[in-house]
């Protein structure tokens, strides 16, 4: 039997499910980091860097003390991994287990991606067995020397097969430049590394999304996952949920079959009314936009990968949540050199709430994240409505950065 929630409650318990109710819902410090990944289950990796990059922004907008060495610390003390859940992330240690599966599909050869040369991945292993961790660009430059037998392309396609397979993992970085090592160097030796069943691997799946969101559906489980064996496998573990009382089945419209947990139905919620994030575009709680849509009634699209002339709002926007309403989206652009933070255009969608309740908790935020973009000033070029220019510029312009 279906049960129903109000849209109020049902929002309320997917952004607190999400650490987006309360300042510090994971703690505070190193400790926080590595608990929002065991919660969330991944944080998305982007190479995008109009403003701080996706990784880092994200884990911001819920550890307001978040530093960036928190998050490379935690890696060289192999409590963190790089791997792919959708796409590019940083996963918790203790699912290692869980990515083994797309590991072993592609050694075995039944992925079309990836396909490197054999005799290059033999040599790209055997030296970092021999010398020891090496980035990309090592390799670039050992292309170079006389008598090379092949060029950097092919030894970076060999990186990659060998990472995505699991014989080579990710070390540690500078920036956005990744360091290899042999997969046996980085584990930890108390890592379980028992591949899981195909219906132990949908559990870890429907867990980790009801856990990180409250309430999950099919299609969200399996967001870019192909197969009808998973699906089957998720589809049972649902149902042996339900059977058990953990979970239940509600209606939400728009949605088919969406499950929640069963504890969110007397759950109360404590939303302070200044509550207002900046969030990334990769932040895990809008990444699925058909349930944002439905939810919250937000269409959002990060628009960089669209052509310039058929962009609605701009090359990478920010959506502004303000308790528990989307209130519009934000183009912006860290000019570092200039230590100058750009709203390039605020668009203000939510003309239904006060301006007064939501600008000056805004004008905060927007401070706050000048400075974890390493910038000590503020500039606003056009805001839409373009009523509401004076009001904001007004309040913006009382914003002072400590020199």
């Amino acid at each position: 039997m279906e049960k129903k929630l109000t849209p109020e409650h049902l929002k309320l318990a997917t952004l607190e499910s999400q650490g987006l109710t309360q300042s510090t819902p994971f703690g505070t410090g190193k400790t926080a980091v590595l608990n929002a990944l065991e919660h969330l289950g991944y944080i998305q990796i982007d190479t995008l860097s109009m403003v701080e990059r996706a990784h880092h922004h994200t884990l911001w907008t819920r550890i307001p003390d978040f530093k960036a060495d928190d998050l490379e610390d935690l890696v060289e003390e192999r409590k963190v991994f790089e791997y792919w859940f959708h796409a590019a992330s940083y996963l918790p240690m203790q699912d290692f287990r869980y990515v083994l599966p797309q590991m072993m599909t592609i050694k075995r050869g039944e992925s079309r991606y990836y396909n490197a040369d054999a005799k290059v991945m033999e040599y790209v292993i055997d030296t970092i067995r021999n010398e020891g961790p090496k980035r990309a660009r090592d390799f670039e430059n050992e292309s170079h020397k006389a008598g090379s037998w092949w060029n950097w392309k092919p030894a970076k396609l060999a990186l990659e097969r060998l990472f995505m397979q699991g014989d080579l993992m990710i070390s540690g970085r500078s920036g956005m430049q990744k360091t290899y090592d042999l997969a046996e160097r980085v584990l930890p030796s108390s890592t379980d590394t028992t591949e899981p069943t195909p219906l132990e691997l949908a559990e870890y799946l429907v867990k980790t999304n009801l856990r990180a969101y409250g309430f999950t559906t099919l299609k969200q489980i399996t967001h870019l996952r192909k197969g009808n064996e998973l699906k089957k496998n998720v589809n049972q573990v649902l149902q042996t949920m339900q059977e058990d009382g953990v979970i239940s089945q509600v209606k939400i419209e728009g949605l088919s079959s969406a499950f929640v947990q069963n504890n969110i139905f007397e759950k109360t919620f404590d939303l302070k009314d200044s509550n207002i994030r900046l969030l990334s575009p990769f932040d895990n709680s809008i990444i699925h936009r058909d349930r944002i849509k439905q939810i919250f009634d937000f269409d959002f699209r990060l628009e960089c990968y669209t052509p310039k002339e058929k962009r609605q709002y701009g090359y990478f926007c920010l959506p502004i949540l303000f308790r528990d309403q989307f209130i519009g989206r934000v183009d912006c652009k860290a000019h570092r050199k200039e230590k100058k933070f750009e709203l390039i255009h605020l668009h203000i969608e939510n003309s239904a709430i006060d301006m007064e309740l939501w600008l000056k908790p805004f004008v905060e935020t927007i401070k706050r994240f000048a400075i974890f973009n390493g910038c000590e000033s503020l500039v606003l070029t056009k805001v839409s409505p373009s009523k509401l220019n004076t009001g904001i510029k007004k309040e913006l312009s009382k914003v002072k950065f400590k020199k």
